[in-house]
């Protein structure tokens, strides 16, 4: 039987395979089909899933320990941005999210399973972390591409009509992509803060407070960017800034603190 750290490896040859493969297409502006590039991709996201389900499931609960809640998130960034490419041109992301997907799948599949054990999961509970995970893969996808539109800006403010300016589509295109994706993003994680408030006995408990005050602390940021754009007029540098400190707060409270319990600490 195909064992999920032979899933976990075959994924990580394929996207870089993928990454090296877009890279390369982009340079060159080819006009071919990107349809064997996206068939090797979505093979990859498939044993992805099967190695990264197959590390969640435990006899008594899901084990969401830092390494395999890592390789899941990338798991539903890689869905969100083979998703969206159905009618937004984010194919060169592919590019900086593949080969970081690769290294979170064979991560979680050679690293100890210690970590935090859910048992008893009510459907509330289900609903409360999937809406989770989605919206931190959504505005993952917003953070590499504020970075992209950040670094596109900084060209063509400097006159530098090569390089990443040819591989990418216009600003315009590519800021309007950006607050799309954070409106998705904010709409998931106005979902996730809320079903934490119905379904969580306390969501200002002790080992949860930090997580509660930097999730809205993130909500707040991507709000007042979305609220920014549309009465004030923000855009490029301004917006990048703002995607990107939302989710660090979001990084921080997700992954900074399992960093610090299971590496640091050496608690679950």
């Amino acid at each position: 039987m195909f064992s999920a750290s032979a899933a976990a490896l075959v994924a990580a040859i394929l996207y870089i395979a993928v990454s090296v493969l877009q890279a390369r297409r982009a340079a060159r502006r080819s006009e071919a089909s990107p349809a064997p590039i996206y068939s090797l991709a979505g093979v990859a996201v498939l044993l992805h899933a099967y190695a990264a389900f197959s590390g969640l499931a435990a006899d008594e609960g899901l084990s969401f320990s830092l390494f395999r809640a890592g390789s899941l998130i990338f798991w539903m960034v890689n869905v969100s941005l083979l998703v969206s490419l159905a009618w937004r041109p984010l194919q060169n992301l592919m590019v900086v999210l593949f080969p970081m997907s690769a290294l979170a799948v064979l991560l979680a599949a050679l690293m100890p399973a210690d970590g935090a054990l859910l048992t008893n999961l009510s459907g509330g509970m289900l609903a409360h972390i999937g809406t989770s995970i989605l919206a931190y893969a959504v505005l993952a996808i917003a953070a590499v591409q504020a970075g992209a539109v950040a670094a596109q800006d900084y060209q063509l403010r400097h006159r530098h009509t090569r390089g990443l300016v040819q591989l990418l589509p216009p600003l315009q295109l590519m800021e309007s992509m950006l607050f799309e994706i954070v409106w998705v993003g904010l709409v998931l994680l106005t979902l996730a803060i809320a079903s934490g408030f119905i379904f969580l006995d306390d969501i200002f408990a002790q080992h949860l407070v930090h997580k509660t005050v930097l999730s809205i602390c993130a909500w707040l940021l991507f709000a007042t960017l979305l609220w920014g754009h549309h009465q004030l007029g923000w855009r490029s540098q301004v917006a990048a800034r703002f995607t990107l400190g939302g989710f660090a707060a979001l990084a921080l409270a997700y992954a900074g603190s399992k960093f610090v319990l299971e590496l640091i600490l050496q608690r679950g």
